[in-house]
């Protein structure tokens, strides 16, 4: 993904991230109790380390663990009713990614990253996208309809937030989750930022819980900054949203359709997604709208105060289902050619941004579902 206006690139995706959401990148998770490990926990599935030509990410030269990695440990197995061992094994086998911590990494001082929505829009509502978005649609309808009609959230969006996350599963991520969230952990590549490293143990801490009552594999790929599956949900946003949607007792973001396209649905509706409603409310803006854009993830303005300032509804567009929900205006920069184009957002553009902090994600993603409505006749 691209970069927002007030939040951090960081290569593909963002901090905060999707997949995806919450406090942390696209899936991420709150502070909330998760649930205990059942009893005779099952051993996590974890091989010898591979060489990859990277050292451990977690041992002191003397092979044991870092301290601030022990403490971690014993932690997480006292606070989540685990056993200690296999956390520890985990966490011994565990490597140092170099290319994560590159990819993470803030850009050198005094470079100039320029925001455009042109070029961000570009990437992903694109040709190939939209085809294969359609071809998706059509494999998938019975399913997508399943999902509209439980959780309000239409097919559309649902489709557009898999492909703009991972092609609809071509480009889901070849990292080790356990090396990439590791890395990130405990040797966070800007000092700057502790916050981000605590951020990262908590998906870490949810990884291993996951792993450890047997719902995810420890070998598990993904994202460099450690998202998951088809719709790239953090490990923490796979605890607490992510929905068994073919009954078979297991969610498997990887390679089940259901599981995905359900979990989609329902992280959306638990951010605030509403039924029937738009992402974008057919308002004309007055001529220079700057000094209602204020910025932030909540929508802070209402309907009386939009039109005092100037705004319309568009000629002929229905007004039924948002002028009675707060609004936001929200501004798409062009910071090279000193433009923007603002749009009238709703409570469920801002569901959006839930799933990825950005203005520009959340816009792209309602742009590629206006487009496969279209092409799908809708």
């Amino acid at each position: 993904m691209f970069i927002c206006r007030r939040f951090v690139q960081i290569g593909t995706v963002f901090l905060v991230l999707a997949g995806c959401a919450n406090t942390a990148p696209s899936g991420s998770s709150q502070a909330q109790t998760p649930p205990k490990a059942p009893a005779g926990v099952t051993p996590i599935r974890i091989g010898p380390a591979q060489p990859t030509g990277e050292p451990p990410a977690a041992l002191t030269a003397k092979g044991t663990l870092r301290p601030e990695v022990k403490a971690f440990a014993e932690r997480l197995a006292a606070e989540r009713n685990l056993p200690l061992a296999p956390i520890e094994q985990a966490l011994t086998e565990a490597r140092y990614n170099a290319t994560v911590a590159r990819l993470i990494a803030p850009s050198p001082p005094g470079r100039k990253i320029w925001r455009s929505w042109n070029t961000y829009r570009a990437r992903f509502v694109e040709p190939k996208r939209i085809k294969w978005g359609v071809e998706f649609w059509q494999e998938n309808q019975a399913l997508l309809n399943q999902a509209a009609q439980r959780y309000g959230v239409p097919a559309s969006i649902i489709v557009s937030i898999i492909g703009v996350e991972t092609l609809y599963s071509r480009n889901m991520g070849s990292f080790s989750v356990l090396d990439a969230l590791t890395t990130l952990a405990f040797d966070y590549p800007d000092p700057n930022k502790p916050e981000r490293a605590e951020m990262f143990r908590g998906q870490l801490a949810d990884f291993i819980t996951l792993s450890l009552q047997d719902k995810l594999d420890m070998n598990a790929k993904g994202s460099y900054a450690g998202a998951i599956g088809m719709p790239q949900f953090m490990p923490g946003s796979i605890m607490r949203y992510a929905v068994d949607g073919d009954g078979d007792g297991h969610i498997r973001l990887n390679s089940s359709v259901n599981d995905a396209v359900m979990s989609v649905g329902n992280f959306l509706v638990e951010h605030g997604w509403l039924r029937g409603l738009p992402v974008f409310a057919p308002v004309l803006l007055p001529a220079d709208p700057s000094a209602l854009a204020t910025g932030g993830l909540t929508p802070t303005q209402t309907w009386r105060t939009l039109q005092a300032a100037g705004a319309r509804v568009s000629a002929g567009a229905s007004t039924e289902s948002w002028q009675d929900r707060p609004l936001g205006v929200v501004d798409l920069v062009e910071e090279a050619r000193g433009t923007v184009q603002y749009r009238t957002a709703t409570p469920n553009f801002f569901a959006l941004t839930q799933y990825n902090r950005s203005y520009f994600y959340a816009t792209a993603v309602a742009d590629l579902a206006a487009e496969l409505e279209t092409r799908m006749g809708r």
